[in-house]
């Protein structure tokens, strides 16, 4: 979620600064042309006062060498040009000398095709000095000038007109000083922006990557998981609290459902097994082979069989990681096939280890011989006379995997879909003893220390079932002295299903 909140920020904090950045630029070169142009007129009124007096009748040439000179020094001090020219645009004093109007003044023709000295002489000619010329921007080359024009009053009426056309050179050196100015700050607001965006998002998504990790956990069997939520907006910690109490109402739900399974399943084995005694002995009163009877006894048997696993399901699930320790899992996988080899036989299948013959994992070997027996006896029991069983150990990166590899029937994907659901069985294979919940009993025995229970479709026939135990030690680890007994301690047979 922050790499898509923290671009959009960036870029509400860009356009922001964009916007305010652009007419600052802007302004601050505006005002520096303002600066220049103030200057200029300032200038014009002082030569237009000297020129009124050039046009007056009296001495005039002796004026206009006084005007003259001081436009020459005007020139040779600043480096622009200026003149004082008549109302046809001939120059009475001019610094340089041959600096003149352009013919084209006076002339129609669109204003901005037309030269700026011409437009500003005919501006002052209709009694209007020159205060808003073409802005000056820092990219234009020295070709770019600024022409101020004013009007020389005389009896009411416009006389001569003075015009001063200036460099600039050092206004595009301000404006870009200025403007660097502007760039840098708004650079360094932008890292401040950067910075608040960093902090403000990982203010705000603090809880929700804590809510995310601890969802996981309980969605993975860890109910007891919490949230702490310290940071963050108000309503997200709200949402902190409600998920705590849903997380502490379902593990008491839950707590109670296992209480509830384990004491339904021990209170009936007992009613039941004086049932089933009852009807043992009624056996005896009737004679050999009465079908009904033999009937009963079968549904009685299979019915203390699905109270043994709901017990020891009901158990599984209540484990917890204590006993998990460093244990060599090919040699305790070993162990299960030499257990089971002699069944195997019996049945006329072919029971087999592959793979490594030491691989050392994090487990509980207790609860890992019991999800292999039922395993075993699972690949065991829908393997045919004649076919092969495989169970190979493999170390690969961090985890160890034992897989058990059956020549059986196999599954559909539809049915590989549903496989360790609580009760469910194929249809296919309902002639065969099982309760539906030994693969159950095993997920559970397993993700109690940490591992993985997960199936697979082995060719050309049959079904993997893969084990995979991690090769580091689950955190918060806290090893006991001694291993408690497994779960339910109702047998591996108890457990098998399909």
């Amino acid at each position: 979620m922050r790499t898509r909140l923290l671009p959009l920020l960036i870029l509400l904090f860009a356009g922001v600064l964009l916007a305010l950045g652009f007419p600052l630029a802007v302004g601050r070169a505006q005002a520096q042309q303002q600066k220049v142009v103030v200057d200029r007129i300032d200038d014009t009124a002082r030569f237009a006062s000297l020129a009124q007096f050039v046009t007056a009748p009296s001495r005039p040439d002796e004026r206009r060498d006084t005007l003259r000179k001081e436009l020459k020094r005007y020139f040779e001090t600043y480096r622009i040009r200026a003149g004082v020219f008549d109302r046809n645009g001939r120059a009475m004093a001019a610094a340089p000398s041959d600096w003149h109007v352009p013919k084209e003044s006076g002339k129609g023709g669109p204003a901005a095709s037309r030269d700026p000295r011409a437009r500003a002489f005919e501006e002052a000619l209709a009694g209007r000095r020159s205060h808003d010329p073409p802005q000056v921007w820092p990219w234009q080359d020295d070709t770019s000038r600024i022409t101020v024009a004013s009007p020389v009053i005389r009896d009411g009426d416009v006389a001569a007109v003075v015009v001063i056309d200036s460099p600039t050179d050092a206004l595009r050196s301000r404006i870009r000083r200025d403007w660097l100015a502007v760039g840098a700050g708004e650079a360094a607001a932008m890292l401040l922006a950067l910075g608040a965006a960093l902090r403000l998002t990982g203010w705000v998504l603090k809880p929700v990557a804590t809510l995310d990790r601890a969802t996981h956990e309980i969605a993975t069997g860890t109910f007891t998981s919490r949230v702490v939520a310290a940071s963050g907006p108000p309503e997200l910690r709200r949402l902190v609290n409600s998920f705590n109490e849903m997380a502490g109402n379902v593990e008491d739900l839950l707590e109670q459902q296992r209480a509830f399974i384990a004491d339904a399943s021990h209170q009936l084995r007992n009613p039941l097994a004086a049932l089933i005694l009852r009807i043992e002995l009624l056996a005896l009163e009737l004679p050999d082979g009465h079908e009904e009877i033999a009937s009963v006894q079968a549904e009685g048997k299979r019915l203390a069989r699905v109270l043994d696993d709901l017990l020891d399901l009901a158990l599984a699930e209540h484990a917890d990681a204590s006993h998990v320790e460093l244990a060599d899992i090919a040699e305790i996988a070993g162990e299960r096939v030499a257990a089971w080899r002699a069944k195997a036989e019996e049945k006329g299948v072919t029971l087999e280890s592959a793979g490594q013959s030491a691989a050392t994992g994090w487990a509980d070997p207790v609860a890992l011989s019991s999800a292999l027996d039922a395993v075993v006896d699972n690949a065991v029991k829908f393997t045919p006379d004649g076919g092969v069983v495989t169970v190979t150990v493999r170390a690969e990166g961090d985890a160890v995997t034992v897989e058990t590899a059956d020549g059986g029937p196999g599954l559909t994907e539809e049915e590989m879909e549903r496989i360790g659901d609580r009760f469910w069985r194929s249809n296919r294979h309902q002639n065969i003893a099982g309760s539906g919940l030994g693969l159950s009993i095993t997920r559970a025995l397993l993700s109690a220390g940490g591992a993985r229970l997960s199936f697979a479709h082995n060719e050309p026939r049959g079904l993997r079932v893969l084990i995979t135990v991690p090769r580091t030690a689950p955190a918060g680890h806290r090893p006991e002295a001694a291993a408690p007994p497994a779960a339910g301690g109702h047998g591996a047979q108890g457990l098998a299903e399909r």
